[in-house]
This record gives C-alpha cells, structure tokens and sequence, in this order.
C-alpha cells in the first residue's frame, strides 16, 4: 500500500470553470494538490449547481480519481470571502479540504 498523502479541496466556483471543460455557471470542483504542475493535478467537477455534493458524491469523485480518505479524517471547511476582480458583488466561497492517499489498484 502506498503511504503516499495528498490534500484534496473542494471549491465553489462561483463563475463556472474551463478546467477540465467549461461551465456556464457555478458548480463545484474537487482537486488533489500534488507534486508538478497545477493543470495536471486530477480534478473532478459537478454538473452546473450550488448544492454541495454529498458524502458519498465526494467519496465516488475521490475514487474515479484514483484516491480514497486517509484514515481518521475528515472534511474541514472555511470560509473566506471571494476576490474582487470577480463581476458581482463580493460573496462568502467555501472551500472543503480532506487529507487522501493513492487507491491500491488505481482509479475505480
């Protein structure tokens, strides 16, 4: 078993991303921050919506990158408040983060 621990974060993206495919309004994305460059970090992201994604929907995305929860963790969450250069009015973002490691086998 690798004893390999990344960090996975969970972010609103209140202005719809164009990573990994663009989306036309807010939406959620998941992350896990690696070694190398940002644009290869795996990354998941939810249909257009503003509901945060379940338990079980954060465990299913989590496997489909390859990764499972570490033991004895748990998510965390901020807050903090966007950036100004953002069209709209400041708003409250929050992010989610879980400490994860390598599945055994790969990606689900």
């Amino acid at each position: 078993m690798s004893k390999k621990i990344f960090e996975a974060q969970l972010s609103l993206r209140c202005c719809g991303t164009t990573v990994p495919d663009r989306t036309d309004g807010p939406c959620w994305q998941m992350y896990v921050a690696m070694t190398g460059l940002v644009s290869e970090w795996p990354t998941f992201t939810w249909p257009t919506s503003t509901e945060v994604p379940s338990i079980e929907a954060r465990k299913a995305a989590l496997a489909y990158l390859g990764f499972i929860l570490a033991e004895d963790t748990e998510w965390e969450w901020t807050e903090h408040t966007g950036p100004d250069y953002h069209p709209h009015p400041e708003r409250v973002l929050l992010l989610g983060a879980v400490t994860v490691r390598p599945l055994e086998n790969g990606a689900a």
